[in-house]
């Protein structure tokens, strides 16, 4: 056993090029996302259903009903933030949405109002899913250097990726033997790992950050951990007074547009193509794991070496380049294998590449910015772009534009996304050489 110990970590240290005392943070942080993914994807798959269930039609009644969550949960964070270190408050969130899948299994037993249960439990889960994975990138964000977000945080991802991958496999295995509704008790256990993995990585950071020059660097001169204080408005305020963080306020909004296109486009395809609500299921689980699995092979070997080879401000770009090309070809025949070729091809990029390098962003920023200001715009900002945009696209459907003219609508979208994308990748390597 220790000789395998030895291989995995050498093998490790060569592929990933971690430096001496990381392995142990790396690691955390792995499993760490790996059980925050794997948790939600195993309830992914009931939201999209719940989605269909309740009516494509009403889908951006449901994107608004997001944002109004989001907009309420924003104050509730920077109150938490503000009064407690983060040691406190990052196992505070997650206990509450462990309580919120608690309670959301009780609600499934025998209901009554099975399409507002369904519609409630849509909306949760797209807040649950958003807030939870925009915390544990500003707690990466935290933890790691520039130099280390460069080299580390492609592999990071990949943990996420792997509980992307394991969570529909969980769901699939034992959806049979327990139902449905017992799966969200799954979840749950799976959400307490991570605040086992928020403890271990708090006594990591403890012990390794005591350079009083690297933490003047990055951001905070004092104590690791003390209380982040401002207001609970603070972090908005923060977004409106930085041209740089306005930027990647608009960089999220132009992937939260395209994104919610795509998901509607992707609902009407499905939906014209299965009646069986059974086969609507699996087509998003085959999404789902052709994604996952193309994600986790981009992240593990390919990362942190186009970062590396490339810079930031080009892998930025790949992303949306990659899209404008997958609209094109949708307005020429939006039929269900392009779509599904598309989807997976936009989303694994997603994961595997632009979301590790959008995460580098804030690494360069002021802790208070990392927690506050990054969770507004990670969740009310691209909210408010998901609810905007799915209002656009249903009027653009009720004047009888086709699909094909969305799609091609699309596209100058995707190459202006392109441009915000590299500008502000050449902006973080100017700020972090200052």
């Amino acid at each position: 056993m220790k000789k395998i110990n030895f291989i995995f970590r050498t093998v490790l240290i060569r592929t990933v090029e971690v430096k001496q005392g990381e392995l142990s943070a790396l690691l955390w942080s792995f499993s760490y996302f790996f059980v925050l993914l794997c948790s939600y994807y195993i309830i992914r798959p009931m939201r999209d259903e719940m989605g269909i269930l309740g009516g494509v039609e009403n889908l951006q009644w449901l994107f608004t009903g997001t944002l109004l969550a989001m907009t309420i949960a924003i104050p509730l964070f920077g109150w938490v933030s503000s009064r407690f270190p983060r040691q406190k408050f990052l196992p505070y969130i997650y206990l509450f949405f462990i309580v919120m899948l608690i309670m959301f299994y009780f609600l499934m037993e025998g209901s009554t109002t099975q399409i507002n249960v369904a519609r409630a439990f849509f909306i949760w889960t797209s807040v649950f899913n958003l807030f939870v994975v925009s915390v544990f990138w500003s707690f990466m964000a935290d933890l790691y250097s520039n130099a280390q977000a460069r080299r580390l945080f492609g592999v990071i991802a990949a943990g996420g990726t792997l509980g992307a991958l394991t969570g529909p496999a969980i769901t699939a295995f034992l959806i049979e033997p327990l139902g449905t509704r017992n799966l969200l008790l799954v979840s749950a256990v799976l959400l307490l790992w991570a605040i086992v993995c928020i403890a271990r990585l708090s006594v990591w950071s403890e012990s390794n950050l005591n350079d009083e020059k690297e933490l003047r660097t990055r951001g905070y001169e004092n104590q690791q951990e003390k209380l982040l204080g401002g207001s609970i408005w603070s972090g908005i305020s923060m977004v409106f007074s930085s041209p740089y963080l306005l930027g990647i306020c608009l960089l999220m909004l132009l992937f939260s547009t395209l994104a919610t296109f795509l998901y509607f486009m992707q609902a009407q395809i499905i939906q014209d193509t299965f009646s069986d609500s059974t086969q609507r299921t699996a087509v998003f689980a085959s999404i789902d794991l052709a994604v996952n699995a193309l994600t986790l092979l981009i992240q593990l070997f390919l990362t942190h070496r186009l970062i590396k080879w490339f810079g930031l401000a080009a892998v930025l770009m790949i992303v949306p380049l990659m899209l404008a090309i997958g609209f094109v070809l949708l307005s020429i025949s939006p039929v269900l294998s392009i779509l599904m070729m598309v989807q997976v091809i936009r989303r694994a990029g997603n994961y595997a590449v632009m979301r590790p390098a959008r995460e580098m962003l804030y690494v360069v920023l002021s802790r208070e910015e990392k927690y506050k200001a990054k969770n507004v715009i990670d969740t009310v900002i691209y909210r408010a772009g998901d609810a905007v945009s799915a209002w656009i696209y249903a009027g653009m459907r009720s004047i009888g534009l086709s699909l094909s003219g969305i799609a091609l609508i699309a596209v100058p979208l995707a190459l202006f996304w392109a441009w915000i994308a590299f500008s502000l990748g050449r902006q973080q390597t100017k700020i972090a050489e200052k």
